[in-house]
């Protein structure tokens, strides 16, 4: 990436099957990284889920998107109102990276670099399979990220499935077929 990332910008292709986005997020640091590894703040911009901080520990993911906002807007048909995910610790170094599986074979990278009062935040997200999955994944992550930068900086966020559904389509026409 040639400059560091705002809020809201879009994650880029680094491969067929390789995503990164990037957010900066008000820090510190070690308050950013408790989002991303505690259950009750995680699940104010992501899912729940206990993690167990250690290489090979078993966790769940547990989204219910309709909770993340006021207003969560019309869900899509195709999600139903709780998805659940069995992933496991790969990496940590905190409070700088954490690396999890996504279901059998994906596997996320979430990194932290201090910048003065922010935080940069990089995900990446690794052996995505089939376009569908890209397509919902790189809105996903986009929107749940703005989710997490909107609570960390303490102002509203909007309708989540409306965003979701306009990112996704976005990056449609960004990701080439």
């Amino acid at each position: 990436m040639t400059q560091l990332a705002d809020r809201g910008a879009y994650g880029t292709l680094l491969e067929p099957t390789t995503f990164r986005i990037e957010r900066r997020l008000p820090g510190p640091i070690e308050r950013v990284w408790s989002y991303l590894t505690d259950s009750d703040l995680r699940q104010k911009w992501l899912a729940s889920g206990v993690m167990d901080l250690k290489v090979g520990a078993p966790f769940e993911l547990v989204w219910q998107n309709d909770r993340l906002t006021d207003d969560p807007g019309k869900r899509p048909e195709e999600f139903g109102e709780e998805h659940r995910m069995t992933s496991r610790i790969l990496q940590v170094d905190a409070p700088r990276k954490l690396v999890f599986s996504w279901f059998e074979t994906g596997e996320v990278t979430m990194e932290l670099v201090p910048d003065g009062d922010e935080v940069l935040l990089t995900l990446t997200h690794r052996r995505l399979s089939g376009r569908s999955g890209l397509l919902s994944v790189s809105a996903g992550w986009h929107a749940h990220l703005d989710v997490l930068a909107a609570r960390l900086a303490g102002v509203p966020f909007g309708t989540f499935w409306d965003k979701w559904r306009a990112l996704k389509e976005d990056y449609t026409r960004r990701i080439p077929e």
